[in-house]
């Protein structure tokens, strides 16, 4: 699609989104951040769904076409020029028929990869209730940016933009997204692990039980806590996750109880610290959709705080970070070299990750390079032995979910467990195919 159609294109479905909302007036609520940002949408959509019409994307739709498209209708994939103008009739079909199934609750991402994208954004929808999930001290995309002050500046428009009526939902744990407290309108609830939280996480087990692994934890809110239990995912991120839909909750009026139960149902989103069975009895942490300097430790962290008979990590390249690349592999590699017992590395900022972790202390015979993902993929599964625990994890340009399909234990199951297994990605060659 040519510059010209496309410019027509979201001039069309920006205007067709205001107008949507103008007519059924449903409550938008709004997340941003650099990691997270699905993840938590996903909880978000498990909890108000209990007893409310939600809508969120099922796909990374955040934005100026995935945006619009969500609020129009609920689609879950894009295509061609006939796609674009069939759902376009569809959207003015709605607008002068009212439906009765228009969600009550749209659950929207806004992605911000370059400076004006949130104004953007915001000029297509405006939320009532604004959540910034975390940004890190080397956000991703942060090369487009004159900084990661930038970057976190751009983000925060979500939330200083919000009305005196809405909701602000922020991060304890980092200070400067605490900080925007001080900057927003509208009523402030935080989440985090730490004592300022106002809903707090504690108590966190990443559990491997007969072969299933889980995670549990402890969420406590004005003097009331519930135990939380989700299965078949791991780490702090999907904690996160789960806090950021229980303060959702509690803004539409559903309490802590109501709301450990709802997210008992949470499924992780497919490559987000999604656990799967491996070959030979092996374990793997399906981490693939993406790579950012703040997710690989969590990854990485979360690997070390799990038990296995070896620990194997399979990390790639870490892109769209501009002059941190070089400190922020190394930074992996050093934190690798504690967590690991085999390294493997795709890529060639991977190689950073290798060097780092082997000046670390990790032995040169643990740690193998490569820039082949298939390559990759068929060493691993020789490599693997039944008890292994491994970690993928990547940037999306490298593609890793091609080596966790060579591993996975069911592959027949490749398009309902792994990340980007539609006919359009499939056809992308990844940066390291060749």
């Amino acid at each position: 699609m040519t510059a010209a159609p496309l410019t027509i294109l979201q001039l069309f479905l920006k205007l067709l989104a205001k107008f949507t909302i103008l007519r059924y007036k449903p409550g938008v609520v709004g997340v941003t951040g650099s990691v997270g940002k699905t993840s938590a949408k996903e909880a978000i959509r498990t909890v108000l769904s209990y007893d409310r019409r939600v809508r969120a994307p099922s796909k990374s739709f955040n934005n100026e076409l995935g945006l619009p498209l969500t609020i129009i209708g609920d689609y879950t994939k894009t295509g061609g020029a006939f796609f674009w103008l069939a759902a376009m009739i569809r959207g003015i079909f709605r607008l002068i028929f009212q439906s009765r199934r228009y969600p009550e609750i749209l659950v929207l991402e806004y992605g911000v990869d370059r400076p004006g994208d949130m104004k953007y954004l915001l000029g297509i929808a405006r939320p009532h209730v604004g959540i910034l999930t975390a940004v890190g001290e080397v956000p991703v995309h942060v090369e487009f940016f004159s900084g990661p002050e930038a970057v976190l500046r751009e983000k925060s428009r979500l939330i200083t933009q919000l009305p005196v009526t809405g909701f602000a939902i922020l991060n304890a744990d980092e200070p400067a997204i605490l900080e925007l407290r001080t900057q927003t309108r509208a009523h402030v609830i935080t989440f985090g692990f730490s004592d300022r939280a106002d809903l707090r996480i504690s108590n966190l087990t990443n559990r491997f039980e007969g072969g299933r692994a889980g995670l549990s934890f402890k969420l406590s809110y004005g003097g009331s806590f519930v135990p939380v239990r989700l299965e078949d995912v791991v780490g702090r991120p999907q904690a996160i996750a789960a806090a950021i839909g229980a303060a959702t909750g509690l803004i539409f009026g559903m309490n802590l109880v109501k709301i450990a139960e709802a997210l008992s149902h949470y499924q992780a989103p497919a490559g987000r610290f999604r656990v799967l069975k491996g070959i030979k009895h092996t374990t793997l942490i399906d981490d693939t959709y993406n790579a950012s300097p703040l997710s690989m430790c969590e990854a990485l962290e979360t690997l070390k705080s799990m038990r296995g008979k070896r620990k194997i990590a399979v990390l790639g390249d870490m892109l769209e970070i501009g002059k941190y690349t070089l400190q922020s592999h190394e930074a992996a590699g050093r934190l690798a070299a504690s967590a690991v017992h085999v390294l493997i590395t795709v890529g060639l900022r991977g190689k950073f990750i290798a060097e780092a972790a082997v000046k670390a202390g990790l032995s040169k015979r643990s740690v193998f390079t490569f820039t082949n993902v298939r390559e990759a993929g068929l060493f691993l599964q020789e490599k693997l032995q039944e008890g292994d625990l491994a970690l993928l994890k990547a940037s999306q340009a490298v593609r890793l979910e091609k080596v966790v399909k060579e591993v996975m234990a069911d592959p027949a199951r490749a398009a309902e467990l792994l990340v980007r297994q539609n006919q359009e990605w499939l056809a992308k060659p990844g940066l390291y195919d060749e």
